[in-house]
């Protein structure tokens, strides 16, 4: 799955913002499971650009709350 910037969460509808974070959330485990049972990583990084992605729909969705 491909990062996603403000940009194009700010573009999405709530129904598409929330799946997106539901594919992440998943993603996410999954890194940490394979790191956990010992699996070479493929990408370092990856784990951090993903909970990055994951806290920008977060702020996104905070944001529409409260306006």
């Amino acid at each position: 799955m491909a990062i996603l910037r403000m940009k194009e969460i700010r573009k999405m509808d709530e129904k598409e913002t929330g799946k997106q974070l539901k594919e992440l959330r998943l993603e996410l485990s999954k890194e940490k499971a394979n790191i956990h049972i010992g699996a070479s990583v493929t990408s370092p990084g990856r784990i951090k650009e993903i909970r990055r992605t994951i806290a920008r729909i977060l702020t996104m969705k905070g944001e529409k709350k409260l306006k």
